[in-house]
């Protein structure tokens, strides 16, 4: 079969092995199911508009459902390395007699189109999947301990109290938050190009609406050219992983400095660490500086499809349509190994609760608490408060002991006195400013981490997780039922009803 007119040669070899080709592999393995179910839902069309007959689209519909990668990938070569035109010419083959009408008032750019769409919105599927696979596991692991005190660092210098259960709450919270916007942008891009032709429309009478149905989406997308110049959805989708990756790279890093020698708060398992060759003494971490060097690789990607669309004109362009989305599954593969690699150190992190506890009496984590107990209790202006606090914070570092965590009412006295503020009984002031765990349950804002807090945060966060879980999973059924429902109603289109 013959499929120019125009050119009377094939591809230049560099043009095939530089582009078309890693261009075919890429649709194949990925695309190559996507492109059937549209065509299916095209029959089905063709049927309704009376274009074609039941029995071709009964044997249409049995050639598409034969074809294999194997089959089209032969025949790669002689359809210029286009899947959408190796497609064609492996079904024509397949047919007892041409079918003339077959793919007439079509072209490919709203069929490309459309089965990247369907394959990104597959890839997000998957991705919000391991989300919630990774808050799973981070829920489940933040329960186990909310009541171990740890330090928490604020400019990575001693701040507050926290617990291991408080901070794990903060990264489920941040995948939650990180698969409701992939909801929302699934929502957003899950709109149908097919109609809209090379970019002004089609010549029969398609339904948009019906074909958007048959391949699970929630409607045509409403602007033909629109339609086909857009890759917003890749853009929009760039960006919530990118978004992701950075709160991602700030978790990893704490957990990279907590499980160094200078901190020793937590570690990792044998099987997760690595050696130095010439230092033996040293339990490296190397999978934490892989994941968190990974997530860069997001950000980049993001701006590289940005970059890619930047300044092109706005119509169909294969600059923009496969140039520029060109390592968008390698994103996807980087996306899935991050997550995958931050669930398993999530699953299998130790904490040292012995050093987070001797960190948290060593240090002075109590100096809010204190300028509000000079405040509330004695009246000293919050201002001068907090300047009496921090010169009795000095005054036990002086004394050197190092330990600026241990109760010294003298000190606070005469840092009162000289304030102008004398205290009838600086010790008491002290109680809670020195005593670890009543700094935990000093805490009583919603959100704090106060172990009764933390475990309503779970709470909530437990009802927003089954939320999102029956959300995904209704998107992937909306999925399903439409591909059965397809193939239904091509068996009815062949049987002429």
């Amino acid at each position: 079969m013959r499929l120019t007119g125009r050119l009377a040669a094939a591809p230049d070899d560099f043009i095939r092995e530089e582009f078309l080709e890693p261009q075919f592999r890429h649709e194949v393995v990925n695309l190559l199911h996507w492109y059937v179910l549209i065509e299916k839902a095209l029959l089905c069309e063709y049927r309704r508009l009376g274009v074609l007959s039941p029995r071709h689209v009964g044997r249409l519909g049995e050639a598409l459902d034969g074809l294999t990668p194997e089959e089209v990938t032969a025949g790669a070569g002689a359809a210029l390395s286009d899947i959408a035109l190796a497609m064609e010419t492996r079904v024509a083959e397949a047919l007892p007699e041409p079918v003339p009408a077959w793919h007439v008032d079509r072209s490919r750019n709203d069929l490309q189109a459309c089965a990247q769409l369907l394959y990104g919105r597959e890839q997000v599927s998957e991705i919000a999947a391991m989300l919630g696979q990774l808050a799973e596991v981070t829920h489940e692991r933040a329960a186990h301990d909310t009541t171990s005190p740890m330090p928490g660092y604020t400019h990575l210098q001693s701040a507050q109290i926290i617990t291991p259960g408080f901070y794990l709450s903060a990264v489920a919270e941040h995948a939650l938050r990180a698969s409701s916007r992939l909801l929302a942008t699934y929502d957003r891009i899950n709109f149908s190009p097919l109609g809209a032709g090379p970019m002004a429309g089609q010549e029969l009478a398609w339904d948009r609406d019906s074909l958007a149905r048959a391949i699970g989406c929630a409607g045509p997308a409403p602007h033909a050219l629109a339609a086909v110049a857009s890759r917003d959805w890749l853009l929009d989708v760039s960006a919530d992983i990118a978004s992701a990756g950075v709160g991602f790279s700030r978790f990893l890093t704490d957990l990279m400095a907590w499980s160094s020698s200078a901190y020793g708060l937590v570690e990792l398992p044998d099987e997760l660490a690595g050696i130095s060759a010439a230092m033996p003494q040293k339990k490296n971490y190397p999978l934490l500086e892989r994941l968190r060097g990974r997530t860069g690789h997001l950000t980049a990607f993001y701006v590289d499809f940005a970059t890619g669309q930047r300044n092109t004109p706005y119509s169909n362009m294969v600059e923009v349509s496969k140039e520029a989305g060109v390592h968008a599954s390698t994103m996807f593969t980087a996306i899935r190994s991050v997550l995958a690699g931050f669930t398993l150190v999530v699953d299998k992190l130790r904490w040292r609760t012995d050093r987070m506890r001797a960190a948290c009496e060593e240090d002075h984590f109590g100096g809010f608490s204190l300028a509000n107990e000079l405040t509330l209790r004695a009246q000293v202006p919050w201002r001068t408060a907090q300047v009496i606090a921090g010169r009795y914070v000095t005054a036990v570092l002086a004394e050197g002991d190092g330990r600026a965590g241990r109760s010294d009412p003298e000190a606070l006295g005469s840092a009162a006195r000289e304030a102008g503020f004398p205290l009838e009984d600086p010790g008491s002031y002290l109680t809670n400013s020195v005593d670890v765990d009543a700094q935990l349950r000093a805490k009583v804002s919603s959100g704090s981490t106060n172990p009764a807090s933390v475990v309503e945060l779970l709470a909530g966060q437990r009802v927003r997780l089954d939320e999102l879980t029956a959300e995904w999973d209704a998107r992937r059924g909306a999925v399903r039922e439409a591909i059965a429902a397809t193939d239904a109603a091509l068996r009815l289109a062949a049987g002429g009803a």
